[in-house]
């Protein structure tokens, strides 16, 4: 089984991503039911390791927040752009919540992620690269979604399959609140 954890997104946010999709050659463009912000890409691993996965995160305690999508980026590889994607604005509560899903999935037995974390939320992908995105950014930014709260995260599985990726929610791990939205997690 394929895992990763991530947050979803908000119809409102969905949609507001949607209408930043078309207008470029040869990209397959993320659905909007598969858009989401992936705190921990784990990959493959059997059962056991799965529920161990699951039973670890289960554990992690942190409070809600709220986020806001900012900006448009790529990353490319050998001068080709493989990835368009809209970042999202500098958080602590949600480098701390990364922060405790990785410890996680490592006690549950995973490799440490090699990775330096970048949120972000994938828009659309190239198999061939394009060579220039600069008129796509110069007539979509700036961009910037409307606040929207993160009140959970999940574990998804994912099958591949010849249109992509089909994710399938796993399990959901609420985050809390506070009355005064102010208590110290743990």
């Amino acid at each position: 089984m394929r895992l990763f954890v991530a947050t979803e997104l908000p119809d409102v946010i969905k949609s507001r991503l949607e209408r930043l999709m078309g207008g470029l050659h040869g990209a397959k463009w993320t659905d909007s039911e598969q858009m989401h912000l992936t705190l921990r890409f784990i990959g493959e691993v059997d059962a056991r390791h799965a529920d161990d996965i699951t039973a670890e995160l289960a554990e992690i305690r942190a409070l809600g927040f709220t986020l806001s999508l900012v900006g448009l980026g790529e990353f490319s590889s050998r001068g080709r752009v493989q990835t368009l994607w809209a970042g999202v604005e500098s958080n602590p509560a949600l480098t701390a919540l990364q922060a405790r899903v990785e410890s996680a999935v490592r006690r549950a037995g995973t490799e440490p992620e090699k990775r330096k974390f970048h949120p972000h939320v994938t828009l659309a992908r190239f198999k061939d690269g394009i060579p220039n995105l600069g008129r796509y950014f110069a007539e979509n930014e700036p961009f910037r979604s409307v606040p929207f709260d993160v009140e959970e995260f999940t574990l998804f599985s994912s099958l591949l399959g010849s249109d992509g990726a089909a994710h399938h929610v796993e399990a959901r791990y609420p985050l809390g609140f506070s009355l005064e939205g102010a208590t110290e997690a743990q």
